[in-house]
């Protein structure tokens, strides 16, 4: 058989914007990564970093988490934090447009109070954009048995969609919310959305999150069970 250009780009076309990850969303596999939902990102006016999309967000997202509690889905927070004074993070980061202000935050940053973190929640203070990357996330999941990552926060175009990249390269099964995700161009919300759903990640709604929890015990277990991280 012969592919012609148009047979491929319409594939792609089709992957990129229809797209779907054949994995269920079980509860007892699944942990919920909250990433960077910090002061300077979702606090109104307070940085230069402020995320309007992510404010407008957060009630959607503080829903989800109280859903996944209920669901005994662990919640795991990450901030992007100055760790280490600086020496864990990337170097090329100061010679990017990211960081041509002068602002800094006043004090070690902070999950903004109104997402309503739990003091029996973990919460990850990492150097760069990726999760994963110089914390103990990994050995987190791990640990807890969990195989399955629902990648929420901000920015979606960098911090969550370098998490979900990160986690599908370590074998996890990458949920990532649609409607829960946040960047600072709204423009360029549905472009990354639609290389994560291509090659990367199962991309849900808040509300499809939800449902796929409360009925996974509805659907069968063996698959789920011997799914185990390695």
């Amino acid at each position: 058989m012969s592919y012609s250009e148009e047979w491929v780009t319409a594939r792609a076309r089709d992957a990129y914007e229809h797209g779907r990850a054949s994995f269920d969303v079980r509860p007892e596999r699944t942990a919920l990564l909250v990433i960077d939902m910090q002061d300077e990102f979702v606090r109104p006016g307070w940085s230069p970093y402020w995320v309007p999309a992510a404010t407008r967000m957060a009630p959607r997202l503080r829903r989800l988490v109280e859903g996944c509690r209920s669901a005994d889905v662990p919640v795991i927070w990450t901030i992007f934090d100055d760790t280490h004074l600086g020496l864990d993070r990337p170097r090329a980061l100061g010679h990017l447009p990211h960081a041509d202000t002068d602002w800094r935050r006043p004090g070690p940053a902070e999950v903004w109070d109104q997402l309503g973190r739990r003091s029996d929640e973990a919460l990850i203070r990492k150097p760069s954009y990726g999760a994963f990357y110089d914390t103990p996330l990994d050995t987190m999941l791990r640990n807890l048995g969990r195989d399955t990552v629902i990648v929420t926060g901000t920015l979606t175009n960098y911090c969550c969609g370098t998490t979900a990249r990160q986690a599908y390269e370590r074998g996890y099964k990458v949920v990532f919310g649609a409607d829960v995700t946040a960047t600072d161009d709204e423009s360029r919300q549905e472009p990354e959305l639609a290389v994560l759903r291509k090659g990367f990640a199962l991309v849900l709604t808040a509300e499809e999150i939800t449902n796929q929890l409360a009925t996974a015990d509805a659907r069968p277990r063996e698959a789920a069970d011997g799914a185990n991280v390695g």
